[in-house]
């Protein structure tokens, strides 16, 4: 597949992936979704390294998981600790929150991600990204303004909180993603596929805290969306990474095109779920966009 059709199916199942967060945690439990939705991650990659270990040779290149020793797990297990954190925020966070407003605040990653380059990986930024980091507070300002009219109230609402904090952690995660693919020389299915099977691991004795009721809880409804969520995700990453790895990609434009999933999760929230499409609140995802593509352009 050309990588900027692999990039741009990518963008519609990661905005598929937000709209079966939102559908999965509504009036729901979530932390069994974290854990079911992770296992069948899990699932699909433990299957694919017991395929690989049977019949060697026969999966794809793209696909084949190396040994590692362990150090290297213990640094996979960090950026699963580090991302199961984000995640509990978020899914917390996206069951309460508007998903048309809860998607583009999860977009400005790259932001987070580009701050944290500059302040830990001692990176300098262009006059370009310093404009896209401009523009995408401005817009996420307006965001804030247009959320209102929903009643969320960005500086006293506990869950844009959590959710500024799990995308914050996310773009730490991004961070780490440059240590771990660029100077440890990790390929990108050693990464998704053991950080898949640790994420089901950490999450493990938190569903069964949930289920043994170690704390006050709601209750657990089993939807067709939970799977759907692991397998979008899935999709998303696997073309995601097999558009990087063609040598006529542009990182930038990959990367930019790929944050277009926020208008599928805005459209799917109009339309799905009966939220308020204020043109306003349109063009501050298209604000959001419009920096996120100059700041990684740049």
């Amino acid at each position: 597949m050309n990588w900027m059709l692999a990039t741009l199916v990518s963008a519609v199942f990661l905005g598929c992936y937000d709209l079966c967060i939102k559908h999965s945690v509504r009036d729901n439990a979530v932390l069994p979704v974290l854990f079911l939705s992770n296992t069948c991650s899990a699932a699909v990659w433990l299957a694919l390294l017991a395929v690989q270990s049977i019949h060697p040779g026969i999966l794809p290149a793209s696909m084949n998981v190396p040994p590692l020793g362990w150090v290297q797990h213990g640094q996979l297990i960090l950026k699963s600790l580090l991302v199961s954190a984000s995640w509990t925020c978020s899914y917390f966070a996206v069951k309460h929150l508007p998903v048309s407003i809860a998607s583009p605040i999860r977009a400005t990653g790259p932001l987070w991600t580009f701050l944290g380059a500059l302040a830990i990986l001692t990176e300098r930024p262009t006059l370009l990204e310093l404009l896209g980091m401009t523009i995408t507070l401005g817009a996420f300002f307006l965001l804030s303004l247009a959320g209102r009219g929903e009643g969320v109230h960005f500086h006293r609402d506990k869950w844009v909180g959590w959710l500024m904090a799990g995308t914050i952690l996310a773009g730490l995660s991004g961070v780490y993603d440059k240590f771990l693919l660029g100077r440890c020389g990790f390929t990108a299915s050693t990464v998704q596929a053991w950080f898949a099977i640790y994420m089901a691991v950490l999450f493990l004795p938190m569903a069964a805290g949930w289920k043994w009721r170690w704390w006050a809880r709601n209750e657990f409804q089993w939807r067709w969306s939970i799977p759907l969520l692991s397998a979008s995700l899935l999709v998303a990453d696997f073309l995601y990474f097999s558009a990087l790895h063609d040598p006529g990609a542009l990182v930038s434009l990959v990367s930019s095109i790929r944050r277009g999933g926020t208008l599928v999760a805005f459209a799917g929230g109009v339309l799905l779920f009966g939220e308020k499409g204020s043109r306003q609140k349109l063009f501050a995802v298209l604000g959001i966009l419009a920096g996120i593509v100059l700041t990684l352009v740049g």
